[in-house]
C-alpha cells in the first residue's frame, strides 16, 4: 500500500462515519510509504476528537506514533497513545495504554485505529444525537 492510499483510507473513514460533523486534517507524505497525519474531528454534539498519526504503511499498518485524544467542554473524557512513559505501571500492552479524563487512571489497551475511536465515542453520544442525525 502506498502512503496516499492510507490518507485516503482516513478520510473515508471520517467521511462515512454518521457522528461527524467538521473536519481539520493536514497529510504530510514523507516518502512512498511514510506519512504522517494531524488533524481536529468535530462531533455532532460539539465534542472534538484530536488526533495524529505518524504510519509506514510498505508491508502493513505500523504507527511508529499515534494519539487520540477525545475532548468535552474543554476536558478530556480518554486518550490512547504509544507514548513511552508510564514505566512504573506493568502494562502487558505497553506502550499502547489509555488515559481516563474522569478518574485520570491509566489502563492497558491495544493500539485502537481511528475507526475504533470513532466507534467508541458514538456509544458515548446520546442515542437521539445519532438517530437525528441519520433521519
Amino acid at each position: 500500500m502506498l502512503i496516499t492510499d492510507y490518507f485516503q483510507e482516513i478520510r473515508e473513514t471520517i467521511g462515512a462515519c454518521d457522528i461527524v460533523h467538521s473536519s481539520n486534517v493536514a497529510y504530510d507524505q514523507r516518502t512512498d510509504y511514510v506519512g504522517f497525519i494531524r488533524g481536529e474531528i468535530y462531533l455532532l454534539d460539539g465534542s472534538l476528537l484530536h488526533f495524529r498519526e505518524f504510519v509506514d504503511v510498505q508491508t502493513a499498518v505500523e504507527r511508529y506514533t499515534y494519539a487520540y485524544q477525545y475532548m468535552r467542554h474543554d476536558q478530556m473524557i480518554f486518550r490512547y497513545d504509544n507514548t513511552e512513559h508510564h514505566r512504573d505501571l506493568v502494562l502487558s500492552t505497553f506502550p499502547h495504554h489509555r488515559h481516563n479524563g474522569h478518574t485520570g487512571q491509566v489502563t492497558m489497551s491495544p493500539a485502537p485505529n481511528l475507526a475504533a475511536v470513532l466507534n467508541e465515542i458514538r456509544g458515548l453520544l446520546p442515542r437521539d444525537l445519532i438517530d437525528t442525525s441519520n433521519g
